[in-house]
């Protein structure tokens, strides 16, 4: 599966057509301000393309969970005026409560050759989630005259939507963007062809978010690094004292199913052999706290552990340069703590001097690697954590699979 079998935007002839692109948008805001416009960049490469080839380019995308319909927080005006200062083109934001009102309808017939209109977050319309988004989504195709449909939001591929799915039935064309084709080949590449040996990292709080991924990754994978609050699961099923650390109980049993498969496939699955633990969960997240390393085997019944120690470090650094290819998903403690950042920097370090294709699956673990600065240092960070994770179990996305074949 190293290549993508969908059309992309370069098999399109587009001069003079309306093209609707669903693009991630999705940015962080703070105060009526974009925090990070990495998204926005990331979607660059294929509006560009649709602007040199002449297209009447009519973007859509939604940004955070608005809950009672229109609010302006949720706004993307914000975000196309930063796409406004980025490109070489006239960029209009049409602001309508409805996403397919009368200023989208407006100035869709007055665009030219090559500009860009912006629509709004099109979570504003309740039916974008819902079974009824067949009327939504035959209304953003009438906007594009029922032309050409490109999908280059990997962030909401697994979700069956009316922007990212239901859109496709009212088409003539569609394809994928760069931005999908980009996190398909690498991802793609990754579980069904990798370069060996192919370690596949993960950490974050829970086991049962990451069930079918450690089940999938153990079958594809040479060696399995369990890091972050799901490792202390592990360590209780390996009947470990884990102390007030974050155990989910009913997933004990899973664990020591996985333990065994392990075995079973001839697959190292490496877990945490020391511990930094604290009284209790810092509060607020970034608050100073006293921690002291153990043995994974030894967390006193008081205390929780809240990241790896040295020489698990030590450890999965190893592996992790000795591989190949790496994929890494979730962080290995309270990444946001100062004091207890150690273990992801650790594993940022060793991913940046690995001479191996290195792919940071999205979430959590690409916001430490950016925010740990490592990001220029790893070949392809993902874009999407709930999609990138749903692609490493091996699931087909929707996004993805209502895109014609070449």
């Amino acid at each position: 599966m190293s290549k993508l079998n969908k059309k992309n935007v370069e098999d399109l002839q587009v001069k003079g057509r309306k093209v609707l692109v669903r693009v991630d948008f999705n940015v962080p805001m703070k105060d009526g301000k974009i925090t990070n416009d990495n998204r926005i960049q990331a979607a660059l490469p294929t509006i560009n393309k649709l602007v040199e080839n002449g297209a009447k380019i009519v973007l859509c995308s939604h940004l955070g969970k608005p809950k009672n319909g229109p609010e302006d927080k949720f706004s993307l005006k914000a975000a196309a005026e930063r796409l406004a200062e980025l490109v070489n083109t006239k960029v209009v934001f049409a602001k309508d409560d409805t996403v397919v009102g009368e200023n989208a309808k407006k100035a869709v017939a007055e665009m030219k050759d090559g500009e860009i209109v912006v629509l709004e977050n099109t979570r504003f319309r309740g039916a974008e989630e819902t079974k009824n988004g067949e009327a939504f989504a035959k209304e953003l195709a009438d906007l594009v005259d029922d032309d050409v449909f490109v999908m280059d939001a990997f962030g909401s591929a697994h979700r069956a939507h009316a922007s990212t799915a239901g859109v496709t039935k009212f088409v003539k064309e569609t394809a994928v963007g760069y931005l999908m084709n980009k996190e398909i080949e690498f991802l793609g590449n990754a579980v069904e062809n990798p370069v060996r040996p192919f370690v596949a990292i993960l950490g974050g709080a829970k086991v049962a978010d990451k069930l079918n991924v450690i089940s999938n990754l153990l079958e594809k994978c040479d060696t399995l690094i369990i890091g972050g609050g799901m490792a202390y699961t592990f360590l209780k099923a390996k009947g470990y004292e884990v102390g007030t650390s974050l155990v989910d109980n009913e997933k004990i049993d899973y664990c020591k199913e996985m333990i065994e498969k392990a075995e079973k496939l001839g697959k190292k699955l490496l877990l945490p052999i020391d511990t930094t633990i604290a009284k209790e969960f810092p509060d607020p997240i970034d608050a100073e706290i006293e921690v002291s390393v153990v043995d994974a085997d030894k967390i006193p019944a008081d205390m929780m552990g809240l990241d790896i120690g040295p020489k698990t470090m030590a450890l999965f650094a190893d592996a992790a340069k000795s591989a190949k290819t790496v994929v890494w998903n979730g962080p290995m403690g309270v990444f946001e703590n100062p004091v207890l950042k150690k273990g992801t920097v650790a594993v940022c370090e060793a991913l940046a001097e690995a001479d191996a294709t290195t792919i940071i699956g999205g979430g959590d673990s690409a916001t430490a690697a950016i925010n740990l600065g490592y990001a220029d240092k790893m070949s392809h960070i993902s874009t999407g954590g709930g999609a990138s994770l749903e692609y490493l179990e091996g699931k087909v996305l929707p996004g993805i699979a209502c895109i014609q074949d070449k």
